[in-house]
Formats: structure tokens, sequence, C-alpha cells
């Protein structure tokens, strides 16, 4: 079976950024097999990139390539890399896109930077055409990561605040609105007794037309979210990034 490489971007869909990023790698490998994760992160929102490859990346099959690309650093200094950690790689900029998704597989990540195996010319804009995905669809046809380039030492870099406890409580923060409304918070998934918003108590769904009202639940993300059905949370109660959710711990 061919390897599958996953697509993850913030160049959405008018510009053809992806369409060149495929040609190049089905010029490279015919037989590639490419699926789309998603191409519409937020621009420059590396934290949102590395919520959606977290979320998203241990449902592939094992060997799978993920290319990910949102990199408000394209033509400085830092680094154009291949991760390898437990069953997959990655490949992109190393600006801690892959930080959550490395976390949660747990291994030390084997780093190498890509100095081989590019396109001919490098533009300064368009990495992801020219590096990343030559370098993908070269892995697919078997190249080892370490023939790409010098290993580097993966040091994480994105900042992510684990929630607290305190007093029997879970205290965590909204860090994401969803294409919902919903509003997704750093607190992980868990059995729990209630939630509270803004001193109010909220109820503990098991989905989403249980409650008619505000209600937590665990989500998609693997995180608790707060949402209201049919609804947009965020727009409905004005809900800020950073804002405080607590849940009670059983």
């Amino acid at each position: 079976m061919e390897t599958l490489i996953a697509m993850l971007t913030d160049f959405g869909t008018k510009d053809g950024f992806v369409g060149a990023m495929k040609g190049v790698i089905l010029g490279i490998n015919p037989k590639a097999r490419i699926v789309d994760i998603s191409h519409h992160v937020e621009p420059f929102n590396v934290m949102h990139g590395a919520l959606l490859l977290k979320a998203h990346f241990s449902y592939f099959p094992k060997g799978t390539i993920f290319l990910c690309v949102v990199d408000p650093g394209v033509g400085s200094e830092r680094l154009p890399l291949i991760v390898v950690s437990g069953d997959y790689t990655f490949v992109g900029p190393y600006n801690g896109l892959f930080d959550l998704a490395l976390r949660d597989i747990g291994d030390k990540p084997r780093a190498y930077k890509i100095e081989k195996y590019t396109l001919p010319r490098i533009s300064s804009t368009f990495h992801g055409r020219d590096i990343f995905a030559p370098a993908c669809a070269h892995l697919s046809k078997g190249v080892k990561p370490e023939d790409f380039g010098k290993p580097v030492d993966y040091q994480f870099m994105l900042p992510w605040e684990e929630p607290r406890e305190e007093e029997g409580y879970i205290i965590g923060k909204v860090i994401y609105f969803d294409h919902f409304g919903n509003c997704i918070t750093n607190i992980p998934c868990g059995t729990y007794e209630r939630g509270i918003l803004r001193g109010k108590s909220l109820r503990i769904a098991s989905h989403f037309l249980e409650v008619d009202t505000p209600a937590l639940i665990c989500g998609s993300f693997g995180l608790m979210e707060l949402f209201i059905p049919m609804e947009s949370a965020r727009e409905k109660l004005g809900v800020d990034l950073g804002e405080e959710v607590r849940v009670k711990v059983v």
C-alpha cells in the first residue's frame, strides 16, 4: 500500500497554492495518495494549526506523512524540518506547528533539516511548493529522513498552558473557536460534575441536543468545549480567547 500524505495549511483554496503542491508531489511520485485535513487554518496562526493536527493525526494510518505549512516565518532563518515520532512523519517549518501532536505521541522526536531533495529553485515565499512538497514525495518513495540533511535537536517552542487544579476544580481557559462557534478549552476530556463560566453553573452534556442552555461537552479535539445547541456560543455569550472556564472534579 502506498504511503499516505496528509496536508494541513493556511493557504485556502482560492489561489491555487494547494494544487501546486499536489502537482509537485505527483510529478515526483505519480502513485502518491494525498488527503486534505484542512487548508483553512487561520492565516499565520501556528497554534490553530497545531490544535487541528493534534485533534486529527492519530486517526490516520500508521506511516502517514503529514505535510503541514502554517509558516509566517517563510524565507527567514527558521529551519525546514522532517520530524519522525511514533508511527508518523511530519514535514514543515520548525516553528512549533508539530508540538502538540508530538507531545501526545510522547516519543522523543527525531528531526532532520531538509537540505536535499528540494526543487532546483527555491522561492523565498513558497517553501510549501519548493521544499516541503518534494520532501514528502521523496519520503513516500522510500527516501529515509536522515538522507535529507543533518539531524536537529528538536525543542518544543509552542507556548501551551496546562490547566491547573484548585480546591476540587480544574481551571482552564478558552483557546480556540471552531466553525460552529463552540469554545474549545485547554481542559482535557474527563468525568466532571459540572462546569462554571462567569460564576454560573454549566451542565456537562453527553450530546449537543441534550440541553437547551449553554453547557460543556467533551469535543472532538479531546478537550472540553462550551456550546449552545444550534447556536454560536462565541457570539451569543461574547466569549473571548483566554476566558476562564472551570470544571468540578467528580
